[in-house]
């Protein structure tokens, strides 16, 4: 599939599941309930143990193709903090990268093989180099140091940067980041705690169409 396409997809979506859990069938349990509740961008990070294991089944099971869409899920890795994590990610099935950080080599490696990249960045000066090395989507991290304002901040000098916030992004703040511009949020904790504490993991289906209803309700689809 073309890069493009799928940048454009996920940022059509709007809402990216970060998954961290004991067990890589944990984290399939939870994609596929948040899936199911509606969304369909699904980071794996790379602090679960065997991660790529949940990868490649995910990657197997789900598929998104530009022609035939009806019945899919983008899977990608996040939590990556080099060039030989992302290759063997990408090797496993992700078709996209997240970092917590800025990290060159892993920004270049993923444009070779045409794989959007979305690295964490803090400051004016990191956007502005994943910007120059060609990061499709600039990851706001940890969103819970900032507000929504940062990101009209931000789009003062640097109006073409797609920054989407990832950590402390909640059902009563995501229409405030959408509305100042973010492109996506990334979701993690608050979507799986409850369900993990309880293990009954239908919760995350629950929280999930919450979001998502949440987001569009910000764009003004619903």
């Amino acid at each position: 599939m073309k890069k493009l396409q799928l940048v454009q997809k996920i940022v059509e979506e709007g809402v990216v599941a970060v998954l961290r859990g004991e067990t890589p069938e944990e984290v399939v349990l939870m994609a596929e309930q948040a899936i199911a509740g509606g969304i369909k961008v699904i980071e794996v990070t790379m602090t679960i143990p065997f991660a790529l294991e949940a990868i490649e089944k995910l990657a197997r099971k789900y598929s998104w193709d530009a022609k035939e869409a009806s019945n899919y899920a983008i899977i990608g890795v996040g939590t990556v903090l080099d060039p030989e994590t992302a290759r063997a990610a990408i090797l496993s099935g992700a078709q996209f990268v997240v970092g917590p950080s800025l990290n060159r080599d892993t920004v270049l490696l993923c444009n070779r093989y045409r794989i959007p990249v979305m690295p964490g960045c803090m400051t004016i000066k990191e956007i502005q180099e994943a910007l120059e090395l060609g990061a499709d989507i600039v990851k706001l991290f940890p969103g819970n140091l900032y507000n929504p304002a940062m990101i009209k901040a931000i789009k003062g000098p640097l109006p073409q940067a797609n920054i989407m916030p990832t950590g402390g992004v909640s059902l009563d703040n995501l229409g405030e980041w959408i509305k100042a511009g973010a492109v996506a949020v990334g979701i993690g904790s608050d979507l799986t705690n409850e369900a993990v504490k309880q293990r009954n993991f239908s919760l995350i289906a629950k929280k999930a169409a919450a979001y998502k209803e949440e987001y569009l309700k910000a764009k003004g689809l619903k």
